[in-house]
């Protein structure tokens, strides 16, 4: 049996609704933020705070303008957001050790 190695999960990834945003613009070339609300039906207020961490952070990229006369919200995932998500998901694995032998 192999010695347990933790790896250290993202502190910025590990908030829900971020990982679900991270996660729904992985799937997606973009997404406007009434789809974002719409799919993890966070608030607006919520969701906000938590788009601004994570471009602070550059894992995501915003741009804001108007459909008409409607402010509009895109989001996309950035190359370091993306690599961001991967890291996670291996430090996850490696707490389940699914990358393990048995």
């Amino acid at each position: 049996m192999k010695n347990n190695c933790f790896l250290p999960l993202n502190p910025l990834l590990n908030n829900e609704l971020r990982l679900a945003i991270v996660s729904i613009l992985m799937s997606a070339d973009s997404a406007d933020f009434n789809y974002i609300k719409e799919t993890t039906k966070a608030t607006s207020g919520n969701i906000s705070v938590q788009i601004d961490k994570l471009e602070k952070a550059k894992y995501i990229k915003v741009k804001k303008g108007y459909k008409g006369k409607v402010p509009q919200t895109i989001c996309r995932i950035t190359p370091q957001g993306i690599q961001a998500l991967a890291d996670h998901v291996k430090a996850l694995r490696s707490y389940l050790k699914l990358d393990t032998d048995l």
